[in-house]
């Protein structure tokens, strides 16, 4: 069971008026010497690699972040049960990357994309895959807080993706019942399912459950990569709300995305 108070239930990719927002794919790469191709590829492509073990059977995690925007531990060990729950990866590991601030009021995922290509340590190598998260100390250019519509984060390659940490700061410190840690949490498992190639995101859907409103999101009511909460007011609500009913878990793939993982190797 993942370690949490409350239950949370963010989701929508990245624009999640309150949560997700587009996530895009930025595969080019113009530094030479460490051969980086495999970690240079489309947001999703990397599915199967991750959740089975024919190509590799360890996973690096590079946790680049800002000075002052570290994930919580906790939130590491709610991604590491997830991972184990769904992949056939046993073996996780985490490396930890400070960083300086880029002193900039807002990313775009091309500005993110360079930030990784200067400062990112670890590829693929052997039977180690890696996996780079950046915490920003800044929000998506994107974001639109009059509208309610703020980033969380977004994949943008097989094995890259930025969390929105002073968002996720800012939101969890609206509320006296959700903690950085539930929000942090939520975007990270969220984010690795589209890493995962979900939904319909390079891993096929055995059956049809893609939101036809939403692309490469769920259309189960509940599942953890369900797109329905669009407008920040209302994302407040329902979290609250689940947060006053005491509910003890993070949200949790569908039978359906869970179906999905199986057909490629998963769990």
């Amino acid at each position: 069971m993942f370690k949490r108070i409350f239950f949370l239930v963010v989701l929508s990719t990245l624009l999640i008026p309150y949560g997700c927002s587009g996530d895009s794919d930025i595969t080019d790469d113009s530094s030479g010497g460490v051969d980086r191709s495999g970690n240079l590829l489309s947001a999703g492509a990397s599915g199967e690699d991750i959740v089975n073990n024919t190509s590799f059977d360890r996973i690096l995690i590079e946790i680049a972040y800002v000075d002052g925007f570290r994930p919580t531990n906790l939130s590491l060990e709610n991604l590491t049960e997830y991972l184990q729950a769904h992949t056939q990866k046993e073996d996780i590991r985490y490396s930890f990357l400070p960083l300086s601030s880029p002193g900039e009021e807002s990313l775009t995922l091309e500005e993110i994309a360079r930030l990784e290509t200067e400062n990112r340590t670890t590829y693929n190598d052997g039977r180690d895959l890696s996996v780079y998260i950046y915490f920003a100390d800044a929000p998506s250019v994107n974001d639109d807080e009059s509208e309610g519509l703020v980033t969380l984060g977004a994949v943008y390659r097989n094995t890259s993706m930025v969390i929105h940490e002073s968002t996720i700061r800012n939101l969890a410190s609206k509320s006296v019942l959700i903690t950085v840690t539930e929000v942090e949490s939520t975007a990270l498992i969220h984010e690795f399912g589209h890493l995962f190639g979900l939904v319909d995101l390079g891993t096929a859907e055995v059956n049809p459950h893609e939101d036809p409103e939403a692309p490469n999101h769920c259309d189960v009511e509940g599942c953890l990569m369900r797109a329905e909460l669009e407008f920040g007011s209302g994302l407040m609500m329902a979290l609250e709300n689940r947060a006053a009913k005491g509910l003890s878990e993070l949200p949790a793939l569908d039978a359906e995305c869970i179906r999905d993982l199986q057909a490629i190797g998963g769990r």
